[in-house]
């Protein structure tokens, strides 16, 4: 059991930085050296032993503190918080907080998901009858309309004739309407069976236990309560403390970091809930540990790090040298009288930038990115373990600078420099990629320095993955936050006295299934690039679609927040309400693990240049006869194949289009050459992203035998590939694969599609199983008093 106790002084100081996902990202393209620090800096160690005080003042409440008098830390497993609650005395006033330890990994696997919980409750109900669905438990009751507002008032959202919309908008036939109210027990739990097998799809199905439950019951606990009027310091004090709780739950923290999809899953259930804690643990268990133990872990002690004695850090980027890490400056140099290196920053432009270096969370150690000098000869940036700070406060030879505050969620992010700091030669992380032997000669089985480098930073690609999720987890919770106010904010409706919901009105749902059909799109991509990774980790093909998921969903998460803020209109600019700070947070993911825009520009290059092999879509000849039939054209714009099919012939024309730009541009010229190459080749890549997008999320509408989920994902899909090709219908209609027909009947087919999901949306947004621990939380989605 691990006892926290924490003093109630002030900070030091109340800045902080923007949270930017990890510390490796390529975050500052080309920094100047002009970005404002803080005059003071962090106290060295002489400094503080001087004064006789502590670096950085632990920050601790008592119970009856005011910013966490009911938001005690508890034991994050679901059986205290029901202790809790029955109790309504979550802890005693006056005790520390205590953090006990959760269940072993074994006893974690063995709990059930969440998801198929519900759908076993749910189909238990069926069999008892309508009569009984009061008795489903709670975990299956508080997705049904008896605890539900918004299913509930979803009868009031649907349109006339939604069945045989619905039944238009689809091939197949629809299944049994899902969206019942209190009044209609059965709809109730078809309701609940759909939301259940959509979230099992949604959290990778049978490993959904070991995957997603854990972090999601964690961040459901009493430890994660949302808490207001922190300061900047506060708030990255708490983000640290947490990460212990998240030390415990991952119970071996080297199988962590070894495990992309449970990295993964942390990062996309934290990210919504604690974007520095997100932050901070990417940092310490993939960039840090991950780092040296895919080097030369085996034959390290890793226990400080497992157990969090020293928090892992990583430090790349430098002021001068942001997405172009390969000409950073700062030099680890042998000295062959003393077998040591000494860690130099030569230059302003070469210190580091953006790490969480200062002594806030405790002692710090870092993986420095460095120049490995041996005499006369430069081998290129290889990792280096440094400690940089213990109890006492940063060592000798280390300089650290707080930046100033940040966007988003703060985290201690600062400026770092090294002194000739002396390293042991074991500081060097070695690899087959580059080991030092016993004379000092640097053996790799790679020629090329900028490979080395490559692979020495290989963990950023699990970084982009870990961005992506953090991204679909909070578009996720964004939705769910505005689907709920929807259906529980009430307005004037066309007859006198009558109030309906916000859901009601086509032009406010119909954005919100806009964005849905994204997100589920969104999910089941990242699901299947994962899948990709951890099956071809070190596949070209794999790293470029890691790169393009990371960008297209970062990109695509800012825009559906975006979304969801303006669609609760000023509720949503208040921190209690959660958008805001999503909306903000959103900006590190982009940043992150490599800029958006250059990852994707990267893409379009290999891509032009180096593509892989594909088969030629082929349009399927029309019959001229039904060239002008509606209900043909109206058959063929919601066919999976004949989707799939339109996107892959926009992303030929705009393949065809960006090297017939290579092939004229001036010779000699390689940057204006690239230059008129660019535009085509970037619209190349987002239709290629789409494409992979739509054809997993069909894949995942194949994989279920629930007539009622086949159907939502179905017509999501439907949906999310027809908004992807609006922008490419005039070429697509230039180049005879579609005809006037198609382009007249589209808009009623969106609006067919729109029609059969507006009733659906509470559904489908219970299925990202939202922690419910946070929804009292939000005052917008619950009714006025």
């Amino acid at each position: 059991m691990t006892v926290l106790t924490f003093h109630k002084e002030k900070p030091t100081t109340d800045q902080d930085a923007k949270t930017a996902g990890t510390a490796s990202s390529a975050a500052v393209a080309d920094a100047d050296q002009s970005v404002p620090v803080k005059p003071a800096t962090t106290p060295t160690r002489a400094a503080v032993q001087e004064r006789g005080e502590r670096a950085v003042p632990e920050l601790t409440f008592t119970v009856q503190d005011r910013a966490v008098q009911d938001r005690a830390v508890q034991e994050p497993t679901r059986k205290v918080q029901e202790r809790a609650r029955a109790s309504q005395e979550p802890t005693a006033a006056q005790q520390p907080i205590v953090i006990g330890k959760n269940p072993t990994a074994q006893s974690r696997t063995q709990e059930p998901c969440r998801a198929k919980a519900l759908i076993r409750a749910a189909k238990k109900a069926t069999a008892q009858g309508p009569g009984q669905v009061q008795e489903l438990p709670r975990a299956a009751r508080s997705r049904t309309a008896q605890d539900s507002p918004q299913i509930r008032t979803a009868q009031a959202v649907q349109e006339p004739s939604v069945q045989e919309t619905a039944r238009a908008a689809s091939p197949t036939d629809v299944p049994e309407q899902v969206s019942g109210g209190a009044e209609d027990p059965a709809g109730s739990v078809a309701a609940a069976l759909a939301a259940g097998e959509l979230a099992h799809l949604l959290f990778d199905e049978k490993d959904g236990d070991t995957v997603h439950e854990p972090w999601r019951a964690l961040v459901d606990s009493e430890a994660f309560t949302y808490r207001t009027g922190l300061t900047p310091q506060e708030r990255t004090e708490l983000s640290y403390q947490r990460l212990r709780l998240v030390n415990e739950v991952a119970g071996d923290p080297e199988a962590l970091a070894h495990d992309p999809r449970r990295l993964a899953a942390l990062h996309e259930w934290t990210g919504f809930t604690d974007s520095g804690l997100c932050t901070i643990s990417g940092i310490h268990y993939n960039l840090f540990l991950g780092s040296i133990l895919d080097h030369d872990g085996h034959t390290r002690d890793l226990t400080p790090y497992t157990s969090l004695q020293h928090t892992g850090t990583f430090l790349c980027t430098e002021l001068d040298h942001g997405n172009d890490v390969t000409a950073i400056e700062t030099t680890a140099t042998l000295d062959p009288a003393t077998g040591r290196f000494d860690l130099h920053t030569p230059t302003p432009g070469a210190r580091k930038f953006m790490p969480n270096t200062s002594t806030t969370g405790g002692p710090k150690t870092a993986l420095v990115a460095a120049r490995l000098v041996t005499g006369d000869t430069d081998h290129g940036v290889y990792l280096f373990l440094v400690p940089l700070s213990d109890a006492a406060g940063h060592l000798p030879g280390i300089t650290v600078t707080l930046l100033p505050e940040r966007l988003g969620s703060p985290v201690d992010h600062c400026i770092t420099s090294f002194d000739h700091v002396p390293l042991p030669r074991t500081a060097l992380l070695q690899a087959p990629h580059g080991h030092l032997t016993p004379d000092d000669t640097l053996s790799s089985n790679v020629t090329s320095r900028r490979k080395r480098l490559l692979h020495s930073i290989a963990r950023v690609t699990t970084g982009k993955l870990c961005m992506s999720a953090a991204a679909i987890g909070a578009a996720r919770t964004a939705l769910d936050i505005a689907v709920r106010h929807a259906h529980t904010r009430h307005i004037s409706g066309p007859k006198a006295g009558e109030r309906i919901p916000l859901a009601a009105h086509r032009t406010h749902s119909g954005r919100l299934t806009d964005a849905l059909a994204t997100t589920y799109a969104m999910t089941f991509l990242h699901r299947e690039t994962l899948t990709a990774h951890t099956r071809t980790p070190n596949d070209p093909d794999t790293e470029r679609l890691v790169a393009l998921t990371k960008a297209w969903s970062t990109w695509q998460a800012r825009d559906i927040i975006t979304e969801a803020r303006e669609r609760c209109g000023a509720q949503g600019l208040f921190a209690h309400n959660r958008l805001a700070d999503l909306h903000t947070n959103i900006e590190g993911t982009i940043t992150a693990e490599g800029d958006n825009l250059v990852i994707w520009t990267k893409a379009a290059a290999e891509t032009l240049f180096h593509p892989t092999p594909r088969t030629t879509p082929v349009t399927p000849a029309i019959d001229p006869a039904q060239a002008t039939d509606p209900t043909v054209a109206h058959q063929q714009l919601t066919d999976p194949a004949f989707l799939h099919n339109l996107l892959a012939h926009a992303q030929t024309l705009w393949t065809q289009r960006a090297r017939t730009a290579a092939r004229t541009s001036p010779r000699g010229n390689p940057l204006a050459r690239w230059n008129t190459t660019s535009t085509p080749a970037l619209t190349m890549i987002e239709t290629h992203t789409q494409r992979h997008a739509a054809e997993a999320l069909h894949a995942a509408a194949t994989r279920t035998t629930h007539p009622t989920t086949h159907h939502l994902l179905t017509t999501l899909h439907q949906l999310f590939a027809l908004n992807q090709l609006r922008p490419h219908t005039g070429d697509l209609l230039a180049h005879n694969h579609l005809t006037p027909e198609h382009l007249d009947q589209l808009p009623h087919t969106l609006n067919a599609l729109h029609t059969a999901l507006t009733p659906h949306l509470p559904t489908l947004t219970q299925a990202f199983n939202t922690p419910q621990h946070t929804q009292p939380a939000t005052p917008l989605t619950h009714p006025a008093g």
